[in-house]
């Protein structure tokens, strides 16, 4: 697990390079804010978190209980999945907008062209809309993640 990143991965590059070009700035992994969100876009009071599916419990094609040491897996998905929500809330009364791009939206045989995902993020950042969560078109129906 020491070689797992949870910070520059192949999706969360993807998006930044997309939104970059866009000419939208942001600043990362921002310590001051709970659950240091992956992007944090301060003049649209935005926070982007890009969610990998097997470490957030996500319902879809790229998530599989393992089969070894079920236990220790239900109990530390489990907790990652409650932070998540957790994180969200407390976000949101602070007044932060909160998107949510899932692993399975850019990898995987659901994934979508990565122009389509970043396109929707920045429509979104532009609507004033709270909540975004974008997943792959694979994705089954949310189990909390």
């Amino acid at each position: 697990m020491a070689a797992i990143r949870s910070r520059d991965t192949e999706p969360e590059l993807m998006l930044r390079r997309g939104l970059h070009a866009l000419g939208l700035r942001f600043r990362l992994h921002s310590r001051k804010l709970l659950g240091r969100p992956d992007m944090v876009l301060a003049k649209y009071r935005a926070v982007i978190f890009v969610n990998g599916c097997f470490w957030h419990g996500h319902n879809c094609h790229l998530f599989r209980w393992p089969k070894t040491r079920e236990e220790f897996w239900r109990d530390k998905i489990g907790a990652n999945v409650a932070r998540d929500r957790a994180t969200l809330a407390a976000l949101s009364e602070q007044g932060w907008r909160t998107a949510i791009v899932w692993e399975c939206a850019l990898k995987g045989r659901g994934r979508h062209d990565p122009a389509v995902v970043i396109g929707a993020v920045a429509n979104w950042l532009h609507s004033g809309e709270s909540n975004l969560n974008l997943t792959g078109s694979n994705a089954g129906p949310e189990n909390g993640g």
